[in-house]
């Protein structure tokens, strides 16, 4: 990547603008340790759709930072930029939907006699796997100029392309996966590219990945249970366990230290904002009763920072506007501050920022 620029000299006590680019930072792409890859996508989204609105939600509400961090220094300096969304993500994406809507609303018996809609079912699939393409392409990409990629989705399908080109970089690279649903179902629906399959897919069709470990785990079928539970390179930290060792007393520090320590050398965070209670996320496709609490994340993420390991990089997904309201931005709020303190700790495990 080029050096950043010199000539612009960023105030980090004055208000920001969006229009300057994400959290009002006036870098170019080329500038940018950080690049931002929005992927606004919702084609197989099963309750609630709205996910594909959440990158732009996101950049709007990022104006709303404020830079100083108790934890890291000066994040923003390392060069931060968000690219525009694809028009042809944004094709795929509505071409998708229209043909998985009609999938989803329909039954079991009715999927099975109708070839209308299992041909639809096929070119959905295809369509996923066009998206994966163009992700995997982008990150790739990014990553052989030294720049760290960002999917900001979008439903939790998008980030398998990212996570693929991440795996080829790294071997051996462990997926720390926050998030309210295992997502480790097979094709579910019929869909080979849906949210709720993503980590399935990702320890199926990606060699090298060396370990998942996920954490709020709260919604889940009886086969990805079992599915978890036999695979060797899985460890799943559900929220009713979570819960009940924090209710009997056990220091929650302990637990985020045990929890980075299932992890190799270098890590990738795919965070789903559902994994979060609720409350900081109301507007989701699939919120769920429970969850983590806002600051145990932090700790989380701070114990992976202080464990020597590396964040080479992550994601951040299933954010939602208000459908009702537009001018009600918590959900997006909450996630862009979320992302960018992900990006500090990535930043300062690369050795590109330093810790407080």
């Amino acid at each position: 990547m080029t050096k950043k620029s010199t000539r612009t000299i960023i105030d980090p006590n004055a208000k920001a603008t969006s229009k300057d680019g994400i959290y009002g930072l006036p870098f170019k792409e080329s500038e940018a340790r950080v690049v931002f890859i929005p992927v606004p996508w919702d084609v197989t989204t099963s309750y609630q759709a709205g996910t594909s609105k959440g990158p732009g939600a996101i950049l709007a509400a990022s104006e709303q930072i404020d830079f100083f961090d108790l934890d890291f220094i000066d994040a923003y300096q390392a060069g931060l930029f968000m690219k525009k969304e694809s028009a042809k993500i944004i094709k795929l994406n509505s071409e998708g939907r229209l043909l998985a809507k009609k999938i989803i609303d329909a039954d079991d018996a009715t999927m099975a006699k109708n070839k209308v809609l299992q041909k639809n079912l096929v070119k959905v699939n295809q369509i996923c796997n066009d998206l994966n393409n163009e992700v995997y392409n982008e990150t790739k990409k990014l990553l052989s100029n030294d720049q760290i990629a960002v999917v900001v989705g979008g439903d939790h399908a998008t980030p398998f392309g990212a996570i693929k080109a991440y795996a080829e970089k790294y071997p051996k690279l462990g997926i720390l996966h926050f998030d309210a649903h295992s997502d480790t179902r097979n094709a579910y629906m019929g869909f080979e590219n849906s949210h709720a399959s993503i980590m399935h897919n990702v320890m199926e069709k990606i060699s090298g990945i060396s370990k998942l470990v996920q954490v709020g785990i709260r919604d889940f079928c009886e086969q990805e249970y079992l599915y978890t539970k036999e695979n060797k390179k899985v460890e799943v930290y559900f929220d009713q366990t979570l819960a009940r060792r924090k209710m009997s007393g056990e220091n929650f520090q302990k637990i985020a230290k045990e929890i980075i320590s299932k992890l190799p050398e270098h890590v990738y965070i795919s965070f789903d904002i559902d994994g979060l209670d609720p409350r900081f996320c109301p507007n989701t496709g699939t919120p769920v009763p429970g969850g983590l609490d806002y600051q145990e994340v932090m700790l989380i993420i701070n114990e992976l920072v202080a464990s020597g390991k590396k964040l080479v990089g992550f994601d951040l997904v299933e954010v939602a506007p208000n459908p009702k309201d537009k001018s009600n931005e918590w959900d997006a709020n909450v996630g862009m501050r979320l992302l960018y303190k992900m990006t500090s700790a990535s930043l300062a495990t690369m050795g590109h920022i330093k810790k407080r």
